[in-house]
């Protein structure tokens, strides 16, 4: 199985190139779209998209990840092996959420005879990263894609601090509800209200605990708290943006 997250979208047929590569070269793969409209060149959201996505997966899994606003540089390329799946990326953060703990090896993309030729300076998509997801897939041996790494570049994730008055955090990402994604975890602590873009709202369980189009905060389905608007969007009504304070009252 291969999975594949990239910024291309639908309205290019960039996603059905990689997709086409990949089955000539292992033609018994199942392809899977994760997501293809994340916002252009946002790492992050790519990361928090493989974050959310890829333990849902079964043993063995490639995941294929192309947000690359690198591309054309000398930016490194890797496969990275965890203990369940492999990682198929630019190294530039993309991987981050993956606990060091969990990762077996990380292999730099250095071998031309795997990819395909002549090698684009815009769509390395579909001349290196497909082509060695492939290979991955069809069972080639990690020896074959290039030397071995000690660690993977990593994004400075914010991290949640303990305030006087509550765990304060901010806004990473938003999904296509409008809905504002942020670094606090159910483990920062317990909490009966939330402090953000100069208002409180309460923490609720569901959407319906609240009347339409009032603010309200919930633990998503990545346990991430999340803060919204019922039959609206938060991103818009509270004019929210990346990197909002966010305070978790106790």
């Amino acid at each position: 199985m291969v999975t594949l997250t990239t910024d291309f979208g639908s309205q290019d047929p960039f996603v059905g190139i990689m997709k086409g590569v990949i089955l000539g070269i292992c033609p018994r793969a199942r392809l899977v779209d994760l997501v293809h409209e994340l916002p252009p060149q946002d790492v992050l959201a790519g990361c928090l998209a493989l974050e959310s996505a890829a333990p849902f997966f079964p043993p063995g899994t490639v995941h294929l990840a192309v947000v690359d606003p690198g591309v054309g540089t000398d930016r490194p390329a890797v496969a990275v092996a965890t203990k369940a799946a492999w990682f198929v990326a630019p190294d530039n953060g993309l991987l981050s959420f993956l606990d060091p703990a969990e990762i077996r090896e990380v292999r730099r993309i250095e071998n031309p005879a795997l990819w395909l030729h002549p090698v684009s300076s815009t769509f390395h998509g579909r001349d290196v990263f497909a082509p060695v997801a492939a290979h991955l897939a069809a069972g080639a041996e990690p020896d074959l894609i290039g030397p071995q790494a000690d660690s993977i570049h990593r994004l400075p994730f914010p991290q949640p601090r303990p305030t006087p008055e509550g765990v304060a955090g901010q806004v990473l990402v938003f999904d296509r509800f409008g809905n504002a994604v942020t670094n606090l975890r159910r483990h920062h602590g317990p909490g009966r209200r939330v402090r953000v873009a100069g208002r409180e709202i309460p923490l609720v369980r569901t959407y319906a605990e609240v009347e339409p189009r009032e603010a309200l905060a919930l633990w998503g389905s990545t346990d991430r708290l999340e803060i919204s608007v019922r039959e609206g969007s938060a991103r818009e009504v509270l004019g929210l943006t990346r990197g909002t304070p966010v305070l978790l009252v106790p």
